[in-house]
């Protein structure tokens, strides 16, 4: 077992029964001209935590630990994305439309993919979801379960839509999860503020937080017991 000393208090999981969850690191939300900057958003705020998310990436593969990857991504028809969900502000650009790179938020787009510096890998699993939520129209909850997965680990973006949306349902289907802080950012820093302290209030009600620091000290260690002469 690894613990961590995370809020409100310590968070113990076993690494073959534990996913990385990433959340919808793209180019439309993380790059200049994506879908992020069409709405007005500084997109520099979110690409701030990559290199963190990088070094927890790079250490939880060295582990041989699970790693998902989700995409916000729409069907080419558009099918699969309500008007309630395509007609919201007064963006230049919305759901679909052409932009700088490709059609915003449809699969296949240059747009849509992960960024190069979290790629996924041969092996990794990467789910395509229509909605704000992990979980909702996509095949991972059977997916975890017929991986022996128990517990989720949560990076991406943004911290108070689609990562506590997905900490959200994963808590719903019974998994402990718990988000790493230095690796999610909002548009808006006030809100990831108030979305990690609503996520781990009242005795973790949806889960923990700790810095990745916590994660790659506890993985570095595990290692090195790993490969430490016996008696």
């Amino acid at each position: 077992m690894i613990t961590l000393d995370a809020n409100p208090f310590p968070f113990a999981f076993a690494l073959p029964h534990t996913a990385l969850v990433i959340i919808d690191m793209q180019r439309d939300f993380i790059e200049p001209g994506g879908f992020g900057e069409t709405l007005g958003n500084d997109v520099s705020l979110l690409s701030a935590i990559v290199p963190a998310c990088a070094a927890v990436l790079a250490a939880w593969r060295n582990a041989g630990g699970l790693v998902v990857h989700t995409r916000e991504s729409h069907r080419p028809d558009l099918a699969d994305c309500p008007p309630a969900k395509r007609d919201r502000g007064n963006p230049h650009l919305r759901i679909g439309d052409v932009g700088p790179m490709g059609r915003i938020l449809v699969a296949g787009e240059p747009g849509n993919q992960i960024i190069d510096a979290l790629a996924p890998v041969a092996g990794e699993t990467v789910i395509d979801k229509p909605g704000k939520g992990a979980f909702y129209a996509t095949p991972l909850h059977e997916l975890l379960r017929q991986a022996g997965v128990t517990h989720l680990l949560f990076m991406g973006v943004t911290t108070e839509v689609c990562v506590q949306t997905s900490m959200r349902e994963a808590n719903d289907r019974g998994f402990d999860c718990l988000l790493l802080e230095d690796c999610t950012e909002s548009y808006f820093p006030a809100f990831k503020a108030a979305a990690v302290e609503m996520m781990r209030a009242q005795g973790a009600i949806v889960g923990w937080t700790a810095p990745s620091g916590l994660l790659l000290q506890a993985l570095g260690e595990a290692a090195q017991a790993c490969v430490a002469p016996q008696g």
